[in-house]
């Protein structure tokens, strides 16, 4: 794999970076503000490496967005009814988990396509979502504690940063480090060769698929954290965000292969765009013409440096 190729990602970054500081040296490039940038991208991030499980299968999961709507209304709810931070935590996560682990066990067992599947079950969810709030934002009885999870600071750094480093650490971990993430990785680059050689389909399917959604519903907890409310709808701008984060992050560090901490980079740039656009007063719909473009720019970069390889 050529320089190129597996930097060329993260010297674009550092490009745009540079470019958005000497366009707006006194507000972009504030110390303040990048930090700002960091607590921005942490909720992105950690859906986006949810969906770098799945996408190290060669599969989807559209039920992310629901998913993360799902878990700031039950989280409220319960909270409603008197549940404890934790017992509405490890709850909430579960029924995250239970949606991706259904997800994979239909897809693997019955061959049925991820993108069907799982379109089906993040209705299904937003559904459920709906019914429960009556389609209403919920705001009741969040504990003060719960909400620090989303808003605090700890030695001068965003909680929702460490969050998010936290979950980049685990599913790297996870990917490069376990039994699961290589059984995940073997399946992904190539089914039957994987089966073959005795790797259990089903199962690790499964896995994949629930830590996806596990990482979507720990994402809607800590959005429910931070705004102090839920709304059904809430998690719905994270799918094509998230993807689009994954995506941009294979073509960084590795030939094309889905890993966290170019998924990580993948969310920083999304953000940086968007936080350097935002303080330039470029339009909203200015900025996802200038998301794609980076996207395919991303893309171009990597096949070129691979040719050239």
């Amino acid at each position: 794999m050529s320089f190129s190729a597996r930097y060329g990602t993260l010297i674009g970054l550092l490009a745009i970076i540079a470019l958005f500081a000497a366009l707006s040296p006194e507000a972009f490039a504030k110390g303040s503000n990048l930090i700002n940038i960091t607590q921005q991208m942490s909720l992105l991030a950690i859906v986006a490496l949810g969906a770098t499980f799945v996408m190290s299968l060669s599969e989807f999961d559209l039920s992310v967005g629901a998913v993360v709507s799902m878990a700031g209304i039950v989280s409220v709810t319960l909270f409603g009814a008197g549940w404890g931070i934790v017992p509405v935590m490890l709850v909430t996560l579960l029924a995250g988990l239970a949606v991706g682990a259904v997800s994979g066990l239909a897809i693997a067992t019955y061959r049925m396509p991820s993108f069907i599947v799982t379109l089906a079950m993040g209705t299904i969810v937003g559904g459920i979502t709906y019914w429960i709030s009556d389609g209403a934002t919920l705001f009741g009885n969040i504990p003060v504690g719960f909400r620090d999870l989303g808003r605090g600071y700890l030695a001068g750094i965003p909680v929702l940063t460490l969050w998010a480093l936290a979950a980049t650490l685990l599913a790297a971990f996870i990917l490069d480090h376990t039994e699961l993430g290589r059984r995940i990785l073997a399946i992904g680059g190539n089914r039957e060769a994987a089966r073959l050689t005795g790797v259990r389909i089903v199962p690790n399917s499964v896995w994949a698929f629930g830590l996806c959604t596990l990482f979507a519903a720990l994402a809607g907890l800590l959005l429910t954290a931070r705004l102090g409310s839920a709304h059904p709808t809430g998690g719905n701008g994270f799918l094509l965000q998230a993807y689009a984060a994954v995506f941009l992050g294979m073509t960084a560090f590795r030939d094309g292969q889905a890993n966290a901490l170019g998924t990580l980079l993948g969310a920083a740039i999304i953000a940086v765009v968007a936080n350097g656009l935002t303080i330039l007063g470029v339009p909203n719909y200015l900025q996802d013409i200038f998301t794609g473009l980076i996207i395919i720019g991303a893309v171009l970069v990597r096949n070129i440096g691979g040719r050239a390889a």
